[in-house]
């Protein structure tokens, strides 16, 4: 099992900055990649961004150039940067891991941070 535990939501004017923080703990062998998901009131969950192993950065269109993800391995944890932050970005923001366990990958889904980007 994987235990995610995230931080670093809040709330924040527009051209703001926050970073949130995903810590993952428990049982695994390796991590494959680690990335940030998204849900506003009334939408579905989106992808945000995510990072393997070979630490190569993905983003959705709609954040780049103003989100940075990357990880530290040695700590298990992945940090997603968020700059310039827009009232559009306003989401509580999900941490996910696929990570090995056996023979098996599988994704495990942190609790969830609130970002408010007011306007």
């Amino acid at each position: 099992q994987v235990q995610l535990v995230e931080s670093g939501g809040g709330l924040v004017q527009a051209g703001g900055s926050l970073r949130l923080s995903c810590a993952a703990s428990g049982s695994f062998f390796s991590i494959n990649y680690m990335s940030w998901y998204r849900q506003a009131p009334g939408k579905q969950r989106e992808f945000v961004a995510r990072i393997g192993s070979g630490n190569r950065p993905y983003y959705r269109d709609s954040v780049k150039g103003r989100f940075t993800i990357s990880r530290d391995n040695a700590k298990n944890t992945v940090y997603l940067e968020m700059d310039s932050l827009k009232p559009e970005d306003t989401a509580t923001y999900y941490c996910n891991v696929n990570a090995r366990i056996g023979e098996i990958d599988a994704d495990y889904w942190g609790q969830g941070t609130q970002v408010t980007v007011s306007s």
